[in-house]
């Protein structure tokens, strides 16, 4: 759990890093996921890192919550006008306050605990896995519409990890059967190693960058786009509705949004 909670530092840094100079105009600038511009990027993180503590400081708390939010059919306009209520300075303050607290219940948290969330319950190791991927993605929204390179590292496997097991999740998501044909995913970490999820010898898989591959499961670039190698009819169709995260369906990206030069 120490080492999850020191990735998702070490990943908060980069976000903070990316927005640090930012005047007010800058945290208004538009990002890829439509209507969202940056302080909308931050204040979502603040907003599910406020539910995060709770759901590992007091379950029932974050139930009565989660279950009175969701009782509303404009639950998510609701989330998004919380989340809109700062400006950018502030909303960043709030999002460190936020992270701060959540990081320090994390800490103290036995990793394998159930924690209630707004799907299934999960581990608290899990809880903030899916922090680290929330927060990879969202800050590539933000590097997108500030026109920043990010280098990859290897805290890349939490976000892969989530996406390859994520499967069911998407085909669920879409309405559609799981299918019972597994997928091998092997992919390339920035530091040189291979992650491999799945089981050897299946006919359907994938290959490539590992950066490529959290990239099309989190949806922050199409498939033509990347260079991934994707073989057998259920690798195919599963990375064209790929996604990592819960929830309903999300646009994605336009093919050639993002080409590579």
């Amino acid at each position: 759990m120490g080492q999850l909670c020191d990735d998702l530092v070490a990943e908060t840094a980069d976000l903070e890093a990316l927005v640090a100079d930012l005047d007010e105009a800058g945290w208004t600038t538009p990002t890829p996921a439509e209507g969202w511009d940056v302080k909308d990027q931050v204040g979502h993180l603040a907003y599910f890192d406020e539910r995060a503590h709770e759901s590992m400081s007091d379950a029932a708390a974050f139930v009565a919550h989660r279950d009175e939010a969701l009782s509303h059919p404009d639950f998510p306009e609701r989330m998004a006008a919380e989340s809109r209520r700062f400006g950018g300075l502030e909303t960043l303050a709030w999002f460190g306050r936020a992270r701060g607290a959540m990081l320090e219940v994390a800490r103290h948290t036995d990793p394998s605990r159930r924690v209630p969330w707004y799907g299934p319950d999960m581990s608290a190791a899990s809880s903030i896995t899916a922090r680290i991927m929330e927060t990879w993605a969202h800050g590539q929204d933000v590097a997108d519409a500030l026109g920043r390179e990010r280098t990859p590292t290897d805290r890349l496997r939490h976000v892969a990890f989530i996406g390859a097991r994520a499967l069911p999740n998407s085909y669920q998501a879409q309405g559609r059967p799981v299918p019972d044909a597994p997928v091998r995913v092997e992919l390339q970490a920035p530091g040189g190693d291979t992650w491999a999820f799945g089981p050897e010898g299946a006919a359907d898989q994938v290959r490539g960058p590992a950066l490529d591959f959290c990239l099309v499961v989190t949806q922050r670039r199409h498939l033509d786009d990347l260079d991934l190698d994707v073989v057998g009819p259920v690798a195919t169709e599963w990375l064209s509705i790929a996604q990592a995260f819960a929830g309903p369906p999300g646009p994605g990206r336009r093919p050639g949004q993002f080409a590579k030069s």
